[in-house]
């Protein structure tokens, strides 16, 4: 059978499977084994459970558990909302400055914890009722916290960086420092937006400052400037040349459990237990969706669907940024449906090399599928990031909740844009630190 033709026989069979109800991982293995044994035979089943296990004997991979205990232990503790409150008491004389702690405090929280739905409840408990109580629209006090929980997975350290970087063999530490300009800007567009609409809805007493003294400001920062200073030691601790992300993990988990012991009092063994429980279960889950695609992968190329997708897209005479734009459409289709990680690396074996051969580089190209994939978080049907907002603020219906975060989600689309048109934004960094790329 035509390579191309299979290629969408196996599209229309993953899609079938994953919509069954079936989890992502067991549903890559079923469509894998089944075009093996179709088209290759009972023999190339062989290799399947060699081809699983090793997709995970990879030492870089151990750095996925180690920062997903990093960001349970910040979770399960007062953290967030300490956070919320420090930004708050820094950032009351200026106009909006409610607004703006509370994305100030998704930017910093995400880039501690790499979760999304962490990051707005931790931030949401907190910055929704009182922005609410202030005056600010419903819309944006629910739109602002969801989507800034989506920088969760852009602002380093990522799990979906990391996913993507052992996906496609590409450095980690460039794809940690290629999310920090962008992430930036994404906070920059979303404050924006955010003191527009508030001010646009006439209600000039939310962005008028509040007062606190200089003692208030001060006794808040020594519960908050720890996991600060561990994020930046971890960020240091890579580029620097200390250590290896996951040597650096593993420390910053270790301290971060630590502090979570001395500063919030995480002494009791069943609150201990629950964070490494659900750590694991988080990890499990990843790796097991990691070695399933590897599978995935493996009979792609088996059957040269990879190849033969490639050669063709490199026949078409199109314009490059034409072919950008359809990989952008499919990858915020596939966002709308498929958590981050799935869709990586999913994708990640057909498109790479069709990026590549049109000229695009990968560093880059990782910042704007991460991107694409934050859209996913706060769009439905899946929309998580929604669902998790609608459950710490139930009386904010889900269709306002929705409407609220649709400019945020422009915001994300003019930084694509911008990205295409500046792509230093993303590359600029990495170069800078680690020397250009080969």
């Amino acid at each position: 059978m035509d390579p191309l033709l299979l290629g969408a026989l196996v599209a229309v069979a993953t899609i079938l499977v994953l919509f069954s109800g079936v989890s992502v991982a067991i549903g890559l293995l079923i469509v894998s084994g089944g075009f093996l044994l179709v088209f290759d035979g009972v023999r190339s089943l062989e290799l399947m459970p060699e081809i699983f296990f090793g997709k995970l004997d990879s030492f870089a991979l151990l750095s996925i558990p180690m920062f997903i205990i990093m960001g349970a232990a910040i979770s399960s503790t007062r953290a967030g909302a300490d956070l919320y409150e420090a930004l708050e008491r820094w950032l009351t004389r200026v106009p909006g400055g409610l607004v703006v702690s509370n994305l100030g405090a998704c930017a910093l929280f995400a880039a501690m914890s790499g979760s999304s739905p962490a990051t707005c409840a931790a931030i949401g408990k907190m910055g929704i009722p009182e922005m609410r109580k202030r005056g600010y629209p419903d819309g944006v006090a629910a739109g602002s916290i969801a989507a800034g929980g989506t920088l969760g997975i852009l602002i380093p350290p990522s799990v979906t960086m990391i996913v993507y970087g052992i996906a496609t063999e590409t450095s980690i530490g460039r794809l940690f420092l290629a999310g920090v300009i962008p992430g930036l800007m994404l906070v920059g567009l979303f404050m924006a937006w955010s003191l527009y609409s508030t001010w646009a809805s006439g209600n000039a007493a939310t962005l008028s400052p509040g007062r606190y003294s200089w003692r208030q400001r001060f006794e808040i920062l020594p519960r908050v400037l720890p996991f600060l200073v561990i994020i930046l030691g971890v960020l240091y601790a890579m580029y620097g040349g200390v250590a290896t992300p996951s040597e650096t993990a593993a420390v910053g988990a270790l301290l971060c459990l630590l502090i979570a012991m001395v500063i919030y009092r995480l002494w009791d063994p069943r609150a201990l237990w629950a964070v490494l429980r659900d750590s694991t279960r988080e990890s499990v889950m990843i790796l097991f969706i990691i070695a399933a695609a590897g599978v995935f992968s493996y009979m792609l190329s088996s059957l040269f669907i990879t190849q033969s997708i490639a050669a063709w897209i490199g026949t078409l005479e199109v314009n490059r940024w034409v072919l950008m734009g359809a990989i952008n459409i499919f990858l915020l289709v596939a966002g709308f449906f498929l958590p981050p990680v799935a869709v990586i690396l999913m994708a990640a074996p057909i498109l790479l090399p069709i990026i590549t051969s049109a000229g695009f580089d990968p560093i880059w190209f990782a910042v704007v599928l991460t991107i694409n994939m934050e859209i996913g978080l706060i769009s439905p049907p899946v929309g998580l990031n929604l669902y998790v907002i609608n459950g710490i603020a139930p009386d904010i219906s889900l269709r306002t909740i929705l409407v609220g975060s649709l400019p945020y989600v422009a915001c994300m689309v003019l930084a694509i844009i911008l990205l295409c048109i500046f792509p230093g934004l993303a590359t600029w960094l990495p170069d800078l630190v680690m020397g250009p790329s080969l």
